[in-house]
Order: structure tokens, then C-alpha cells, then sequence
């Protein structure tokens, strides 16, 4: 009776309403929160499952590619990654060789393989083992005509050669190894680290990283508002990155000063495309971390040759 006289009665009803009504919104706001949780996790099962399927892909290549050479007959001698001593030392004994006049090839491989005329001279050293070339392109290829030497080398930097016949493998230092002065940039969707160096030291350094956000929504993003916003952030990145190169490029006389451009291959491309950038080569490699070590471990990476003995 108090509580009416005194119009209580009405505010309480209305509180009983709105608790009723927060209590809906919090049901509502928990019920959403969980399937948005349930999304982002089956999301990345998902993409762990197919991380999984793609290392399972690769390991039946593998052994698709064992079969195929058990059934040939054909597989390379041995097989190598060769880097800064180890690489020198190989290179010598490659460029000791000596034969007779016209006795030593060395070739250029593109992505098709091997010519027709180039495979007719390999006949006679290799025979079927020229199929082995094939599989290594893009490669260089060093074959004396006697088949005592007979391998392929897949340099940093891959040279334009046509078959040369000579008394000795005609092979540049500078494919393989890094001699005088060169500038190699490792850029990912987050980072960015550019070397200038002369031979192996180097002698100069920039490089930052971008906050670009992970591979899941958190926070209650919606989906397809996370992915826009962290496109915006690579986008950004990427800018950075050009100016950071174009800063480079204006700092000196670069003519004769080769750059080197690596990192994830999608990024190293799109930057190529959208740029000025006319780099003396490009690679794919796996750094992780922060920039300096990260440009450590991406000069390591390119600075290597693969050496199949055919």
C-alpha cells in the first residue's frame, strides 16, 4: 500500500522487466560469445587439418618420386647443400677440371628441362641419366663428355648460359657466393630487414616489423571484418617496405650494387609486381624471428646450393 502511494510499486515493476530483459541479453550475448568461439576453433582445426593433409601431400610425392626412380632405376648419387667454405671448396675442384677442347659442358636448365640439342650431346654420357637433369631443373648443369664428372648445381643467383663446350666448366663465383658489394631484403607479412653487404660482413642494417594481426579472429570479430582489417595491415606493411627499399635506392649509386629479394613468395611477388624493384634474383625462405636474426638466418638460406651428383 506504502509502496503505491508513493509510486514505488511501478518502479520496482519496471526493474523486474529490465533484470528480465538484461538477463535475456546476457543469454543472448553468451550463447553468440560460444559461437563465435566454436567458429574460430573449428576454423582452426580446420587449418590444421590442412597443414596435415599438406605434409602428407608432400611425403607420397616423396614417396611417389622414390617409386618412380625404383622403377627406372634412375636416382642421383648423392645429394647436397652446400654453403660458404664447404661451397668454395667445391667450386675449386669444379673450376680444376680440364679436358680437351670442347670436352666440358656446362648448361643453363630452364623450367622445361633440357633442349632437344643439349640432349642429344648429353646421349653418349649420360644416356638415360639425362632424365635426372630434368628432374633437377632449374638447374646449371656441369658434364664432361668422358661422363667422369657429371652433376648440377642450383646457384642463388641462376644464370642465363647457353650450352657451352670447352676445356673447362665456365662457372662465375658470384652465382653461388657472395662477393663484393650486394644488399639482400627479407620481407614477410610483418617484417621487413635490409643487409648491405660486401662479401660475407655486413656493413649496414635497417629493419622494423608491423603489427599485423594473427591467423584467427579473436575478440569477437566477425570474420570477414578480421580478414579486411589485417589485409589493411599487410597493405600498410608492404607500403613500408617500398619506401624503405626506395630510400635505399636513393642513398647512393646502387647501378652496379645488386639486390637480393626474399621471404614468403607471395609477399616477395607482390611486391615486385607493384614496385620498381628490378632485383638481380628472388627466393623463397623460411626465416622466423626478429628482423636482425631473421636476415641472418634468410642470407644463409639463399646463400646455398643444392649439389646433385647424377
Amino acid at each position: 500500500m506504502l509502496d503505491e502511494l508513493l509510486g514505488r510499486a511501478s518502479l520496482k515493476d519496471r526493474i523486474d522487466e529490465l533484470e528480465d530483459e538484461n538477463e535475456r541479453l546476457r543469454e543472448r550475448y553468451e550463447a553468440e560469445s560460444e559461437r563465435r568461439s566454436e567458429a574460430a576453433t573449428a576454423r582452426q582445426e580446420a587449418e590444421e587439418r590442412s597443414n596435415r593433409l599438406e605434409d602428407r601431400i608432400a611425403q607420397l610425392e616423396g614417396e611417389l618420386e622414390r617409386v618412380n626412380d625404383e622403377e627406372t632405376g634412375l636416382a642421383v648419387c648423392r645429394r647436397d647443400q652446400l654453403r660458404g667454405t664447404r661451397l668454395d671448396a667445391v667450386l675449386d675442384r669444379l673450376q680444376s677440371f680440364r679436358t680437351g677442347p670442347e670436352g666440358a659442358l656446362t648448361v643453363s636448365v630452364g623450367e622445361g628441362g633440357l633442349s632437344d640439342d643439349v640432349r642429344e650431346d648429353l646421349a653418349n654420357p649420360l644416356g638415360d641419366r639425362a632424365a635426372l637433369v630434368d628432374d633437377a631443373a632449374p638447374c646449371l648443369c656441369c658434364v664432361d663428355d668422358a661422363g667422369l664428372v657429371a652433376v648440377t648445381l642450383d646457384p642463388p643467383v641462376s644464370p642465363d648460359t647457353e650450352a657451352t663446350w670447352a676445356d673447362a666448366f665456365a662457372l662465375e663465383r658470384e652465382w653461388f657466393l657472395p662477393t663484393g658489394q650486394h644488399a639482400l631484403a627479407l620481407v614477410r607479412t610483418d617484417l621487413f630487414a635490409l643487409g648491405i653487404y660486401d662479401g660475407d660482413d655486413r656493413v649496414d642494417y635497417r629493419g622494423f616489423e608491423s603489427d599485423v594481426k594473427g591467423g584467427h579472429s579473436k575478440g569477437g570479430f566477425s570474420q570477414a571484418r578480421f580478414e579486411r582489417i589485417r589485409d589493411e595491415q599487410i597493405d600498410d606493411h608492404l607500403e613500408r617496405c617500398r619506401e624503405a627499399l626506395a630510400d635505399y635506392e636513393r642513398g647512393g649509386d646502387r647501378a652496379d650494387v645488386p639486390l637480393y629479394l626474399v621471404g614468403q613468395r607471395g609477399v616477395v611477388d607482390a611486391l615486385v609486381e607493384e614496385s620498381t624493384l628490378e632485383p638481380a634474383a628472388t627466393a623463397a625462405v623460411d626465416a622466423t624471428g626478429d628482423p636482425k636474426p631473421a636476415l641472418a638466418d634468410a642470407a644463409r638460406s639463399f646463400w646455398t646450393t643444392e649439389l646433385r651428383v647424377l
